[in-house]
């Protein structure tokens, strides 16, 4: 009579919930950062038709939607949801992005981060207080995160911008890279690129070993933190945030 013995059965998953733009095109960048025994339960916010702006990220950013998107991933209980948005989450400051945590955890969301928030862990597990930023977006978004930062007291050594209002996921690695150099000064002791709708992945080790710096972006603060909150560890190869942090004990 046969048995199932010696027949492998699924590995056990863990969830991470997602909650992003409608317009992310970057799922498979944000995989990377994901070991094999987590999964990622991507949703997305509804369409809004506007150029990426400061009314776009308050669209994205309206904590109805984040609820609601919020709601629909919690059905494959995930053990963490994030919402992955820089603009989103740094629009409305400090207090806004405090209200975005708060909404996803009465929608349901066990433990939930959002790309801002993350950013500022992993600027206070790396010790980083003065940082070089570099955005793909437009002059006055640009200032509202610069204005989101000092808040939370990181001051912005230097900045540099691409002036985009759309089509950010196409942006080339060439381009990206001289941003990060343009944006960064010697008074920095970190470089963060922001936006999750820009692919970095492959630029951050190569960037860190250029500038001799940290190199922080926004789906990897994301990802990084949203996993340490999953009690997983992020995947990154020569990534300083990844490497540094092994082992170090997540915020509670």
């Amino acid at each position: 009579m046969a048995t199932n013995s010696g027949v492998p059965g699924a590995a056990a998953q863990r969830g991470i919930g997602v909650v992003a733009p409608f317009d992310l095109a970057l799922d498979r960048e944000m995989w990377r950062w994901v070991p094999d025994d987590v999964s990622l339960y991507i949703t997305r916010t509804p369409y809004v038709a506007e150029p990426v702006s400061i009314e776009l990220a308050e669209a994205v950013s309206d904590e109805t939607a984040v609820s609601q998107g919020t709601r629909d991933v919690v059905t494959a209980e995930p053990l963490v949801v994030a919402y992955a948005c820089t603009s989103g989450s740094f629009v409305h400051g400090v207090a806004g992005e405090r209200r975005l945590v708060a909404a996803m955890r009465r929608a349901g969301a066990p433990q939930a981060v959002t790309t801002s928030g993350a950013l500022l862990q992993a600027l206070a597990a790396i010790e980083v207080r003065r940082l070089a930023v570099a955005t793909p977006y437009v002059a006055n978004v640009t200032a509202r995160l610069r204005d989101f930062l000092v808040e939370a007291g990181v001051a912005t050594a230097s900045s540099a911008y691409l002036g985009l209002a759309a089509d950010i996921w196409k942006v080339p690695y060439e381009t990206t890279a001289e941003l990060i150099r343009d944006a960064d000064s010697p008074d920095a002791e970190a470089v963060f690129v922001s936006c999750t709708n820009l692919p970095t992945y492959d630029l951050i080790a190569p960037l860190e070993r250029e500038l001799g710096k940290p190199v922080l972006t926004a789906n990897q603060v994301t990802l990084w933190a949203a996993l340490r909150l999953a009690a997983a560890a992020a995947v990154g190869p020569g990534q300083h945030l990844v490497e540094r942090t092994v082992g170090m004990a997540r915020d509670t």
